[in-house]
């Protein structure tokens, strides 16, 4: 398997995120919505930061469980609740990234959402993946 993430210079400079992925692999694992759900299905943590390293966790654990790890991910959505609030903390978020995932960035975007399905909820990750 292998990803190669595709950062054109006459684009703008990819921070926190890549540009293209070209993914080669036989298996494609499609992650779904995750939220900062506890095992019990309760939304934890207050903050847009606590949040989302509770959301990155359980991602990152879905695909640990589907046999992949961070640097299978080829693309991953992020919807917020607040998009100005996430961007602000853009520095805190991408140090958490870097903390729990690393510095092999996906494709990404993120999506301003009214709400998301648990109302409590500020953020949610989805994605997929390419393993062997």
């Amino acid at each position: 398997m292998s990803l190669d993430r595709v950062n054109p210079a006459e684009l703008s400079p990819a921070r926190g995120f890549s540009h293209a992925v070209v993914a080669t692999g036989s298996r494609l694992v499609f992650l779904a919505g995750q939220t900062a759900l506890d095992p019990d299905g309760t939304v934890v943590r207050a903050t847009l930061p606590e949040q989302f390293r509770t959301a990155l966790t359980n991602l990152l654990a879905a695909l640990a469980a589907a046999g992949g790890g961070p640097g299978d991910l080829a693309r991953v959505t992020v919807y917020a609740t607040d998009v100005a609030d996430y961007r602000a903390r853009a520095a805190e978020l991408g140090a958490i990234w870097r903390e729990l995932a690393g510095r092999d960035y996906p494709a990404m975007a993120v999506i301003g959402a009214v709400r998301l399905w648990d109302s409590e909820a500020l953020v949610e990750l989805d994605g997929f993946a390419v393993l062997d």
